[in-house]
């Protein structure tokens, strides 16, 4: 199985992403580096959107695109959708509701049979939850000192609104679809779609 292993902060650095919105310190990015080109082509500008959202989600090209094409024939605003189909992955909304630090500790959880959805058990991150799905760490896990830890933890990070949890029991319930306001980084999808319609 194919993974990026490309160092987190340098590539945040590179396509200008806050290490926050990769669940990581905002001290961590300190050292900028040198003085980078500032005028970008427009393809450039649309290639860098595309590689943002895809290196922040953990997503390569293959399932990106076929994910864009999803999108594109739900109907309505395509980035949007696009948008909203990543959000809703098993991966991102585990981290999403607090049960893992960062996006690649929460696909690696997933991969390891910590969740379950509705009961049944999933190990697989780009999973696409729905409305009314409920996420909870599964019976097995949650006597994992790991887990425990979550339920004493105060430093609990605010769950956005589109998902319900609760901290005692470790379940999340989707009471909404991810709406374009609910993205927790800058991007301008517009930008990916017009890349795609080349």
């Amino acid at each position: 199985m194919a993974k990026n292993t490309q160092p987190v902060l340098k590539r945040c650095r590179t396509l200008g992403v806050s290490p926050a919105a990769m669940g990581y310190n905002k001290e961590s990015n300190r050292n900028p580096g040198g003085k980078r080109r500032t005028k970008k082509s427009e393809y450039g500008m649309q290639l860098t959107e595309k590689q943002k959202v895809k290196f922040v989600y953990g997503i390569l090209e293959k399932q990106f695109h076929t994910l864009y094409e999803k999108a594109e024939r739900m109907g309505g605003n395509t980035g949007e959708n696009l948008l909203s189909l990543v959000e809703r992955r098993l991966d991102n909304v585990v981290y999403r509701l607090g049960f893992a630090a960062t996006r690649r500790e929460a696909r690696q959880l997933v991969n390891h049979g910590h969740y379950t959805v509705n009961g049944k058990a999933v190990n697989i991150p780009s999973y696409q939850v729905s409305l009314n799905d409920v996420i909870a760490v599964s019976e097995k896990s949650s006597s994992n000192n790991r887990f425990k830890k979550l339920k004493e933890d105060d430093a609990f990070v605010a769950a956005p609104k589109w998902l319900d949890r609760d901290k005692n029991t470790l379940t999340g319930k989707v009471i909404a679809l991810p709406a374009r306001d609910d993205i927790d980084f800058e991007i301008a999808e517009n930008l990916i779609v017009e890349l795609y319609s080349r």
